[in-house]
């Protein structure tokens, strides 16, 4: 257990992207983009029908070769155009949940808020402000290439 007085810091990440929330949205919803995105994850091996509904898993590998993890992310809260909130697996070290807001702005971008905070396993007894600091600047990554697939989406789209 964490000795008294401690304080877990959450990696609080923010990143804006110039594409409507439903735009983002859309990428968040399309499971098989994971790994195209949240570093760390290098392949995913298969998504439940109903991703990205309260209860559905995507099914994801982590970590590079030989050493590399099976596991699954599961919903956990979701409001379209707005909010995923997910548990994500990495057995045996543990899991934790990351939460994606989606607040629109007044320019027709979206203000992305990614928070990601150890809920079990080992990894949660060993956070110290290093992992924090590594955790944080993993999740800057990740905005910036989520950033990317929605800006490069969204050009498709418009292409048609």
């Amino acid at each position: 257990m964490p000795s008294a007085g401690y304080v877990y810091l959450v990696a609080i990440v923010k990143r804006t992207v110039q594409a409507s929330p439903d735009q983002v949205f859309a990428v968040l919803a399309d499971g098989w983009t994971y790994s195209d995105w949240v570093v760390g994850t290098v392949h995913i091996r298969d998504v439940d029908e109903h991703w990205p509904q309260v209860g559905a898993q995507l099914h994801h590998k982590a970590g590079p070769w030989p050493l590399s993890l099976h596991d699954s992310s599961t919903v956990l809260a979701m409001v379209p155009d707005r909010l995923l909130k997910l548990r994500a697996g990495l057995w045996p070290l543990g899991s934790a949940v990351v939460e994606l807001v989606l607040d629109p702005l007044a320019d027709g971008g979206t203000r992305i808020t990614m928070k990601e905070d150890f809920e079990a396993g080992p990894l949660l007894f060993v956070r110290n402000k290093l992992n924090d600091l590594v955790l944080h600047r993993r999740n800057i990554e990740s905005l910036r290439r989520l950033n990317d697939i929605v800006l490069r989406s969204s050009t498709k789209g418009a292409q048609t």
